[in-house]
């Protein structure tokens, strides 16, 4: 199993979410169509059921965005412990980038919540020494994937296709210079096609 991994849906125009991003709205406009292969189209097939075991795959520990962890911008001035309610999916440390100092949150499950302040490269390493060998995600979102991109410690990169243009949104290729994977597992369905690729290696 590779070390560090990401998996996201992605439009064909290059988004990953939609654009005005709020509580109602956590994926943005439209956002949702890019993820009906998992989140119970009738249309969905096995192909879309492997995939969806490859996103929910255990791992040792995460890194996500603040934007993904919540609608909450500036300082910390109301409680808010996440979108999943209290057992969250991650069942494992979760290192949040934020440009403002909290505590961390134990949630049921296993997960708690970290909150690192110092950027990607602090808390990408204390996930790394939290998973103790058990493997990394980068669970999202744009900003934060694109950070990992441009650092280069993505391992397993899933993209799943969704057959929609959005026209505007949130990406994650904008400044990556080098796509440096290729592809190892395709799999599709009418919602999706779901690509698996891998780093090249060399020598």
């Amino acid at each position: 199993m590779s070390d560090t991994t990401c998996h996201m849906s992605i439009s064909l125009d290059g988004f990953v979410a939609g654009p005005e991003q709020s509580r109602d709205d956590p994926l943005g406009k439209r956002g949702q169509e890019l993820h009906g292969w998992h989140i119970g189209d009738p249309r969905a097939t096995e192909a879309d059921q492997t995939a969806n075991s490859w996103l929910m795959r255990p791992r040792g520990a995460y890194v996500m965005g603040r934007n993904m962890f919540g609608p909450i911008r500036g300082e910390w001035d109301e409680a808010w412990d996440g979108w999943w309610g209290p057992e969250p999916p991650y069942h494992a440390p979760v290192f949040v980038l934020t440009r403002y100092a909290h505590e961390p949150i134990t949630m049921e499950g296993g997960t708690t919540f970290h909150f690192v302040t110092e950027g990607f490269d602090a808390a990408y390493a204390q996930a790394l020494e939290a998973a103790d060998g058990k493997g990394v995600d980068i669970a999202g979102g744009a900003s934060t994937v694109r950070q990992a991109l441009i650092a280069g410690v993505i391992d397993e990169l899933t993209l799943d296709i969704a057959p929609v243009l959005l026209g505007s949104g949130e990406r994650i290729f904008d400044d990556v210079e080098t796509f440096d994977f290729e592809p190892a597992e395709v799999l599709h369905s009418p919602l999706t096609t779901h690509i698996r690729y891998r780093r090249r290696t060399t020598g």
